[in-house]
């Protein structure tokens, strides 16, 4: 039997020298912890902290035809972007489910860059080549891209003494281009999966090593510290943001995942008919928030009962929130279930457990 081969980012090495815990995670060798996971959460809640997302995937669209395609393959209306400013949408499929969602930066008239999940990189390019019958350049960047991922109140006061560009003054969901730690042409990204402040900062390989030792000494005297991937899935989860694979995928609509606000039908996209009707008749089922009353941790694939003990829904997302001290988690559940403050009971390990469903995101920032 032969074992595959697990790809690994630019910052390998660091993770390994660091003590982290390594595990597979789309394909990769990734850190899924170093200290430890609430240990972790609270540093980007309170502090600064430095994450490998290297593994994501970049997909560069250029030249005429370029923002034609990325309205026909997306939900949300790129038409309002202008360079230096970034979108989140969706791709839907042609089934009223999502094939990704995804962040969609401008950088320039007919030069978009898409950024999409880890394990959707071949899927998604196959999908948005599939449907360019708009002569655009697609091409997959993901393996000559490095990218790291620093969050938390501190990562400003770091950050700045890096590079001469404004980052204080940066608004969310926008980019530059320019110099940082002497690299040049460094992409650097008001953006994040945290409910933080900080940037995701995109350079080519070769930089990578150098990247991440000047991160490390300016931000030494913050107690700067590497996090992993079992804390970016926590605080992502306390913001209430959806992670593909779990609270989305091919077969749940924008819709019913609460995406309506990134989905404009005053443009035309793939099956956008399906959803214009799905809107119009209304969802069968949504996805919520809820918190647990009593003792207990929801995880993925866990029964939602009602009080008759019927099956009313599935949890998507769930743990133990280090903010909050209490389970909390997302799922589909009826519509008829959905209304906050609605209680509702979680199967765990076949003893159902109080929880009442909650507007996300859990905690207000």
């Amino acid at each position: 039997m032969t074992t595959k081969k697990l790809k690994k980012t630019a910052f390998n090495a660091m993770h390994h020298a660091l003590g982290g815990k390594m595990v597979e995670y789309a394909g990769y060798e990734m850190p899924v912890q170093y200290k430890g996971v609430t240990h972790e959460h609270e540093m980007i809640r309170r502090g600064i902290g430095v994450f490998d997302v290297s593994h994501m995937g970049e997909i560069s669209i250029q030249g005429k035809g370029s923002l034609e395609l990325i309205q026909k393959i997306t939900t949300n209306d790129a038409s309002k972007l202008y360079p230096g400013k970034i979108q989140y949408s969706c791709m839907p499929n042609d089934t009223g489910g999502l094939v990704d969602d995804l962040l969609v930066y401008k950088i320039s008239k007919n030069d978009y860059l898409l950024v999409v999940n880890a394990s959707n990189i071949q899927k998604d390019l196959d999908w948005v080549k599939r449907r360019n019958s708009f002569g655009a350049e697609v091409t997959n960047i993901s393996d000559s891209v490095s990218l790291l991922a620093v969050q938390g109140p501190k990562s400003v006061k770091v950050l700045q003494g890096l590079t001469d560009i404004n980052l204080r003054d940066m608004e969310s969901y926008t980019f530059t281009i320019g110099e940082f730690a002497h690299i040049p042409n460094v992409l650097i990204s008001a953006t994040g999966y945290t409910g933080e402040s900080g940037f995701e900062i995109y350079v080519e390989n070769k930089y990578a090593a150098h990247l991440w030792e000047a991160i490390f000494d300016a931000g030494k005297d913050e107690g700067i510290e590497p996090i992993g991937l079992a804390a970016r899935d926590t605080l992502r989860l306390e913001m209430g943001y959806c992670l593909y694979g779990n609270d989305i995928n091919d077969s749940t609509s924008p819709l019913e995942a609460g995406l309506g606000w990134i989905t404009k039908f005053s443009k035309d996209f793939v099956y956008s008919g399906f959803l214009q009707i799905q809107k119009e008749k209304g969802v069968t089922k949504k996805l919520v928030g809820f918190e647990i009353e009593d003792k207990g941790i929801p995880r993925h694939g866990y029964e939602i009962w009602d009080h008759n003990h019927q099956i009313i829904g599935t949890v998507t997302s769930g743990t133990l929130s280090p903010t909050l001290k209490k389970g909390i988690g997302m799922g589909y559940v009826s519509v008829e279930n959905a209304k906050p403050g609605s209680e509702v009971f979680i199967n765990i390990r076949n003893k159902p457990v109080k929880a009442v469903i909650v507007k996300t995101p859990f905690i207000k920032k």
